[in-house]
């Protein structure tokens, strides 16, 4: 299950707002590299919608069956907030549903044979 904590407006590429709903999984515990700690986070994904500033904000609170799984993608530069440091990074964390799920560990990929 994945809780809405809250949505953002954002402006795609070319210049049009839309909304995304914040969604956050379940309670992890992750074993700080630093000091070899234990320390609990949840993960958070933002997923794209159609509805309106509103509707999203009725929709804070609510839960949906799925998960914020962490996922592959092309290397991006970021920024870390706290020290301003850019790090690449190639991976992020999207939200998976469980159908999703079911036939991305189900299905094999196609190859090509010569």
């Amino acid at each position: 299950m994945v809780t809405i904590t809250d949505y953002k407006t954002i402006e795609n590429e070319i210049g049009e707002s839309f909304n995304v709903l914040v969604v956050q999984g379940g309670l992890q515990t992750v074993k700080s590299k630093v000091t070899g700690r234990n320390y609990f986070t949840a993960k958070t994904a933002n997923v794209s919608c159609t509805f309106d500033e509103a509707t999203c904000k009725g929709l804070i609170g609510q839960q949906i069956d799925g998960q914020v799984k962490k996922v592959e993608v092309d290397p991006y530069e970021y920024t870390v907030p706290s020290t301003g440091e850019i790090i690449t990074l190639s991976h992020s964390y999207r939200y998976i549903d469980e159908t999703q799920e079911i036939v991305e560990s189900q299905v094999i990929p196609t190859t090509v044979v010569q």
